[in-house]
């Protein structure tokens, strides 16, 4: 098999494990930051921009706090899949080299 149609193969095989870590790196991140603003606020729930009691400074910190964190998860989760794979298989899971398919 030719590298460039392995590569192909292991980028499509690589879809559904990218899937299946996405989402446990989303469960992930969403209980790091519902820790992380009980160690901040010393609340359970963190406003969102509808809740009518909660200031503008407030909702604004938990939207950028949540996606501050749910960036790094998702790039810790990404990064460590594909180096993985390429340990594993000697090829890296992307066809593009930016790194995103």
């Amino acid at each position: 098999m030719s590298g460039k149609r392995k590569k192909r193969k292991l980028s499509l095989a690589y879809k559904p494990v990218g899937f299946v870590l996405s989402w446990a790196g989303g469960a992930l991140a969403g209980l790091a930051f519902q820790k992380t603003w009980m160690a901040i606020r010393h609340e359970e729930d963190a406003p969102d921009a509808l809740d009518r009691d909660r200031g503008w400074g407030e909702v604004l910190l938990a939207a950028a706090l949540q996606g501050a964190i749910f960036a790094v998860v998702r790039s810790a989760v990404d990064r460590s899949g594909a180096k993985a794979i390429e340990r594993s298989t000697g090829v890296w899971p992307s066809r593009d080299p930016s790194g995103r398919d």
